[in-house]
């Protein structure tokens, strides 16, 4: 092991950066330096040589005695929530909180701390603590202190102990369809799958199968301009959504367009183009939906609906006009605004505020979008419900958004430069990920009080029935990766857990909705169980789940987690009938992604698939012999309803027999990522309304649906 000096060692510990980690092996690996070093100045902290470590120690020690209340208090209902003051040293210190409904309540005591005084510049500061009572409401409150004259506040948040399942789920097992959304498309969408689709999925899925849920890919923003970023994993911004999937027709004022004629065109060209190519076309859908977009716009809105409009920017207020500026200036002046004027790269910059008043249509045409865009997810989620889901739709919430983009631009002072988000190698990725997304840093967001985290996860759960929130141990511990260097390189920073699951939880519970948290690849144990612990559920995937304390093959049914989200696959392996023919090891092979021969790759795959079809022959699910791929993708599915997994994900490309995946890992333009539509098992395009007439669609919803009947106690129709 390389060692470190000790003032760079404890730098580092005090911004919760790892020195040294455990890999995918179990092999104890040293933090470079440099890493180390680097990672620090995106924290702002200079650590390059041994004076400037002591100046930062130093001047860490004088900020926590120069604060007077913690950045931010997080806690959990019932708990005593215990917190520090600071004040000039015998000076009285006056406590009180403010619950967030403006109640001001006391019962806040004070409570021995025998922490000497500090001599902050002359003046001698002392430290008290306090306790706030266990009975406090959920919701976000507030500590005040008042001491010589002057007083400061805190944000205390009390967050739910435990979350679980909404209670309209009950104690039974529900199943759905998990979809990217862009790839299944109808006769009567823009090239891409919509709102409109999704509904009409929903709805399919409830009432004919008896699905609880519908999974999507995240449907985050993507720059307004072209080319558009394929992959809904790296978004100009999380808070708000993709126009792409707006159904133009679907807008009230659309049937008050005297231009109609010439949106259908718009959408037939589309169309005809669609179905000549063999990928997703994402440009010149969006040419086409903005140019009619911006002739809706332009028709007047009745009185009502200016109403809903306006309460809609009031609720939305700052970010919103933030969001839809930077796509106005995105048009203006490119994509990238790092590249912009220097009067143009800070929301808050005079330019900014002059741009939007010489462009107010630009600016209205943006923020009108996600008008439309909350009309229709609010559409979408109710007839969900209607149609008789328990759940409705659960989003996807990525990582993180581009470094160029508009939420990098927005909220630059809650994000560290000079880094990136990914993954240290893992089995599956040996190589490891870069990501290139700006991760959160942890101290800003409690400066921040989490508010652009509380509005994020707000958004994502407003029209939502649930969340999965895409690596979530990134809430515990996020891998990051200096500018310029291979993602071999990088090293874990911590957040406070605490403080991020809590407000997931509180948020959610808010919104009666449950919380999937992806938690595959490199995590800690205790994650897991803390995951469970707070009523939050994991992900499994049927060829990751292995014994791993017997002989390593497959676990059986019995002994997976019931608090999670089951399926055979993931949207970064291909669909099941090209994992059973072996398709990722070629594709990773092809793309120079392995590290072994691909003959050994395979070798190595092939066993792992014997030994998951001797578990299903075992179990009865499977007869000798029988090795066709439908009979095999049937008996996988029916093994997960021999788990006691809460919730069961089935993928739509497994319904409809799909081969191709939608993303390969470690690539960029080298696979068609997030571009391959839906297609059935002769590789032909497939329209949303095939799927519902689709024999081998149907075939294997009600055989899922019949492998959780009995812990439902439900069959046939609603």
């Amino acid at each position: 092991m390389t060692e470190h000096a000790p003032s760079l060692v404890e730098l580092a510990r005090r911004f919760g950066i790892a020195t040294e980690y455990q890999d995918w092996t179990g092999r104890q690996v040293s933090v470079p330096a440099s890493t180390l070093v680097a990672v620090l100045a995106a924290f702002g902290v200079a650590a390059g040589n041994e004076q400037e470590r002591n100046v930062a120690l130093t001047a860490h020690l004088r900020s926590y005695w120069g604060r007077r209340l913690p950045a931010t208090l997080v806690g959990r209902s019932g708990d005593q929530i215990r917190f520090w003051v600071h004040v000039t040293h015998g000076d009285p210190a006056e406590v009180w909180l403010q619950l967030e409904d403006g109640t001001v309540c006391g019962g806040i005591r004070q409570v021995d701390n025998f922490t000497e005084p500090f001599d902050l510049d002359g003046r001698w500061v002392g430290e008290a603590s306090f306790v706030v009572p266990g009975d406090l409401p959920l919701g976000y409150h507030r500590v005040h202190l008042r001491s010589a004259g002057t007083e400061d506040s805190t944000a205390l948040v009390v967050t739910p102990d435990w979350l679980g399942v909404p209670e309209r789920l009950g104690a039974r097992r529900a199943w759905g369809l998990s979809t990217q959304l862009y790839s299944v498309r109808s006769r009567q969408s823009w090239g891409v799958g919509d709102l409109t689709d999704l509904t009409d999925l929903a709805v399919w899925s409830a009432c004919r199968h008896g699905a609880d849920y519908l999974l999507v890919n995240p449907l985050h923003a993507a720059a307004p301009t072209l080319p558009m970023e394929p992959s809904p994993y790296l978004p100009t911004s999380r808070r708000f959504v993709n126009p792409l999937y707006l159904r133009v027709e679907a807008i009230p004022e659309f049937a008050e367009l005297g231009k109609r004629g010439r949106v259908r065109q718009l959408r037939s060209d589309v169309q005809r183009r669609a179905a000549r190519v063999d990928s997703i076309d994402r440009d010149r859908a969006w040419a086409a939906k903005r140019a009619a977009l911006e002739l809706v716009h332009r028709v007047p809105r009745s009185a009502g609906r200016e109403l809903a409009y306006a309460a809609f920017r009031e609720r939305e207020g700052r970010p919103l006009d933030d969001f839809a500026t930077w796509c106005a200036l995105a048009e203006r002046f490119g994509a990238d605004w790092h590249r912009w004027p220097d009067s143009l790269q800070h929301p808050g910059a005079e330019g900014v505020a002059r741009f939007a008043e010489k462009h107010p249509h630009a600016v209205d045409f943006h923020r009108w979008m996600q008008w439309q865009l909350d009309d229709q997810l609010a559409a979408v989620q109710s007839q969900a419900v209607r149609a008789g889901m328990a759940l409705g739709v659960v989003h996807d919430l990525a990582v993180g958004v581009h470094p160029d983009g508009a939420d990098a631009w927005a909220l630059q002072d809650a994000l560290a430069p000079g880094v990136s988000a990914g993954a240290p190698p893992d089995e599956f990725n040996q190589l490891g990920q870069d990501w290139s997304q700006p991760p959160w840093r942890p101290d800003r967001l409690e400066q921040q009080e989490y508010r652009p985290f509380r509005a994020l996860i707000r958004a994502v759960l407003r029209h939502a029935g649930g969340v999965r929130i895409d690596h979530i141990i990134g809430l515990f511990r996020l891998w990051w990766i200096p500018a310029g260097a291979p993602p071999t390189e990088g090293t874990y920073v911590r957040y406070d857990h605490e403080a991020m699951i809590g407000i997931v939880a509180l948020e959610a519970h808010r919104a009666g909705a449950l919380v999937v948290g992806e938690d595959l690849g490199t995590v800690e144990p205790w994650v897991r169980d803390y995951l469970l612990l707070r009523g939050l559920l994991g992900t499994s995937i049927l060829w990751f789940e292995l014994d791993r304390d017997g002989c390593g093959g497959p676990l059986p049914a019995e002994r997976w987690r019931e608090y999670c989200l089951a399926s055979v696959t993931t949207h970064d392996l291909p669909p099941t009938a090209g994992y059973l023919a072996g398709d990722h090891v070629r594709l990773r092979e092809s793309l120079g992604l392995l590290t072994r021969p691909v003959a050994e790759e395979l070798a190595s795959d092939r066993t792992e698939l014997a030994a998951w079809l001797a578990e299903l022959r075992r179990v009865g699910l499977l007869g000798d012999g029988d090795d066709d791929p439908e009979q095999v993708v049937v008996a996988l599915y029916r093994y997960l309803g021999r788990t006691p997994s809460r919730l069961v994900g089935v993928a739509l490309t497994d319904a409809v027999g799909d081969r191709r995946t939608q993303n390969q890992p470690g690539t960029t333009d080298e696979y068609p990522n997030w571009r391959v539509p839906l297609t059935g098992p002769d590789g032909r395009q497939m329209m949303l309304e095939d799927v519902f007439t689709d024999r081998r669609a149907g075939a294997l919803a009600e055989a899922v649906r019949a492998a959780i009947a009995p812990a439902t106690g439900r069959s046939g129709d609603r």
